[in-house]
């Protein structure tokens, strides 16, 4: 029983968990679709030089980022 409900509780963390671009590291912003290494690096690139996100919107101001990506990933991310 225990098993089971560690287990749950893991699928809930994983399905709910976002990823904080101001904080997110290559790998973890590459788990987002239509995020590769360029991308992942653009985001970081951008956060150090403009001194973090203010918000999830902002994205769109990164290199290779529309809206249409912005879109589909959205609720994935957080700026916490």
């Amino acid at each position: 029983m225990v098993r089971i409900l560690s287990l749950l509780f893991l699928l809930f963390t994983f399905a709910f968990a976002t990823i904080n671009i101001n904080t997110a590291n290559s790998a973890q912003l590459q788990t987002l679709n239509g995020v590769g290494p360029a991308k992942a690096q653009e985001i970081m690139k951008y956060r150090k030089s403009h001194g973090g996100f203010k918000s999830v919107d902002e994205l769109v101001n990164v290199k290779g980022i529309g809206s249409k990506t912005l879109a589909q990933i959205k609720s994935q991310l957080s700026v916490r």
